[in-house]
């Protein structure tokens, strides 16, 4: 896949991911934020993949792999920003 192939990745499952997400209408999540944690999401698969041997540049399994981290950073990111701040 390579370094470019994970960027396009993590770019479209950030923007994708935050325009699903259901607490973005109700929240100050900002796009570029879930663009940048969807990128870093799945940069930091492919690394932590190719540290441990899980897979190889190219395997079959780096794909969903680097889309579910991608994605679930991209969810946890979106979700704690819109998480209301306690005032007092």
């Amino acid at each position: 896949m390579g370094w470019p192939g994970i960027f396009v990745l993590g770019v479209m499952i950030g923007l994708a991911g935050w325009w699903l997400h259901p607490l973005r209408r109700a929240s100050r999540a900002r796009w570029w934020a879930a663009l940048l944690a969807g990128v870093l999401g799945a940069s930091v698969a492919r690394v932590a993949g190719n540290v441990t041997g899980l897979f190889h540049d190219g395997d079959m399994l780096e794909w969903p792999v680097c889309t579910a981290v991608a994605l679930f950073a991209v969810a946890v990111t979106v979700g704690l920003v819109s998480r209301p701040s306690i005032r007092r």
